[in-house]
């Protein structure tokens, strides 16, 4: 469960379908070193297509899926485990995105993984760590993005605090500056917004929570790139310069008067938003300076992916925090992750589950189909589904999670199609063999004894399943053949047919 038996793939890529920019990373990895080889980013501004009723308009979606063919044609002999694709703020808010996305996937050739906040927080930071030089102590992260603001406190290569804030350069620009005009009035009611956002998370990230801080990605970057072209600072993100290129932004008035040729034009037409955001962290938190880094979210991807190679899975540890948070069975884990892989492994092909995504949900979901009974007896498979869809969970995008909350939550009891029919392709229609597989796994070890179940072997044919035990064997076990006269009526329920014998 800790690593994968795959060889590190010699090119690994990762894509960010960020609020302000899309972006795009290749590395070439070769003794034990992830190398650069191409980058490419384009300012496809979705944030700013939202509607009032957080809608993508048609001219953002046309920009996006213009920006994800070029990408695709990049990436277009890329096996998928060598690539990851996220989308973070303004997709995780948009709504009916259902047929954008399948067409992103067709136009990018790799799916797309919708992370939650604080899984983009922790990714950023992953990045930063391996690409700044270690100042020793706890180090303060902050990343301004198109719609989102992440906080992070860590020490080495490990998160200590993770925040997410609903403020980016974008959402800022379109709430006050929308027609480009910067004054006074709307920047104080811009810096406003930003203290009403920061204000509940300011003890827990205040100055005296950390040894040094660095400032990560485009909005950083852009403020650095000026404070040092014009003699400011060494090219480090000051307090007094966040005031002084806020003094410049208001005697232009507005963004088409400002004379900032170190910016390019789609980054300084969102400058203002990100300013008002800076300034207030600033000063709440108590930063004096900041240094900036040169990765972020896209190379912590990069560094993410590689450990699913190479290290630990992130999502192999959040599991095992799960099992102990919640008091998990070892042993029972242990006998249904068995039973469930060498199901598993009978029908994967001919119920089209070869990829490997399918291998890693039945071992999470063998681990953690109990963790409900910390909560309740009855109902307990509701209870660790409700668990695992809304946990924190570091290293798992929302799909992923959700898919694993569905199979949990189906493993026993009535069989509800619909809780999986709004899952992604292709598991709105595979969840259910998954959950079948379960359902056997944890039937058969009901009786939680020692005793290794005799040869199983299963025989499957589309919505059918054919189970076969040595002879005799459901004579001398009554209950596990009730158990399973009782399974087959609730499949049968749900149109699913499983045959005994």
């Amino acid at each position: 469960m800790a690593r994968s038996n795959a060889p590190v793939p010699d090119v690994l890529a990762a894509v960010d379908l960020g609020s302000n920019s899309f972006h795009m990373i290749v590395a070439r990895y070769s003794h034990g070193q992830l190398t650069i080889v191409d980058r490419l980013r384009e300012p496809v501004r979705l944030g700013a297509g939202l509607d009032e009723q957080d809608r993508l308009n048609r001219e953002s979606i046309a920009r996006a899926l213009a920006c994800l063919e070029r990408f695709g044609q990049r990436l277009h002999d890329m096996k998928a485990s060598s690539v990851r694709v996220v989308g973070t703020n303004t997709l995780r808010k948009a709504k009916r995105k259902g047929a954008f996305l399948d067409r992103a996937r067709e136009a990018l050739g790799h799916p797309i993984e919708i992370i939650a906040g604080v899984e983009e927080a922790r990714l950023i930071y992953l990045g930063v760590a391996h690409t700044t030089p270690s100042e020793g102590g706890h180090r303060l992260v902050m990343d301004i993005g198109g719609g989102s603001t992440e906080l992070i406190i860590g020490e080495g290569f490990a998160t200590k605090r993770l925040e997410s804030l609903y403020i980016g350069c974008v959402s800022m620009m379109s709430a006050y500056f929308a027609d480009g005009e910067i004054t006074e009035k709307r920047m104080r009611r811009a810096r406003t917004a930003a203290q009403l956002e920061l204000e509940p998370v300011t003890a827990r990230f205040r100055r005296s929570e950390w040894d040094s801080a660095v400032g990560a990605s485009g909005t950083m970057r852009a403020v650095s790139d000026v404070l040092l072209a014009r003699g400011v600072t060494n090219g480090q993100v000051t307090r007094d310069g966040v005031h002084w290129l806020i003094d410049e932004c208001l005697r232009a008035g507005a963004v088409s008067k400002l004379k900032l040729p170190e910016l390019t034009q789609d980054r300084q037409e969102i400058l203002p938003g990100g300013l008002a955001i800076m300034v207030e962290a600033f000063d709440m938190l108590g930063i004096e300076s900041m240094r900036v880094a040169d990765g972020a979210l896209r190379e912590g991807l990069l560094y993410d992916l590689l450990g699913r190679f190479t290290d630990e899975d992130a999502r192999a540890r959040s599991v095992r925090a799960m099992e102990a948070r919640f008091h998990v069975d070892a042993a029972q884990a242990d006998r249904v992750e068995t039973t469930v892989l060498a199901f598993l492994r009978q029908v994967r092909e001919t119920w089209g589950l070869e990829d490997p995504l399918a291998e890693l949900v039945l071992r999470w979901a063998a681990r953690l189909h109990e963790i409900g009974l910390d909560i309740a007896h009855a109902h307990y498979h509701r209870h660790g589904a409700y668990l695992l869809q809304h946990a924190d969970m570091p290293g798992f995008p929302r799909e992923e999670q959700r898919l694993l909350s569905v199979v949990v939550g189906g493993h026993r009891r009535k069989l509800n199609r619909e809780l999986h029919e709004d899952l992604v392709p292709p598991w709105h229609l595979k969840a259910e063999f998954l959950i079948v597989l379960l359902r056997l796994a944890v039937l058969l070890n009901r009786g939680r004894g020692p005793r290794a179940l005799p040869e199983i072997n299963l025989a499957a044919r589309g919505r059918a399943l054919e189970v076969a035990f040595p002879k005799g064997w459901l004579g001398e076990h009554p209950l596990t053949a009730a158990d399973l006269e009782q399974e087959a009526e609730y499949l049968r329920a749900a149109g699913f047919r499983l045959r005994v014998g």
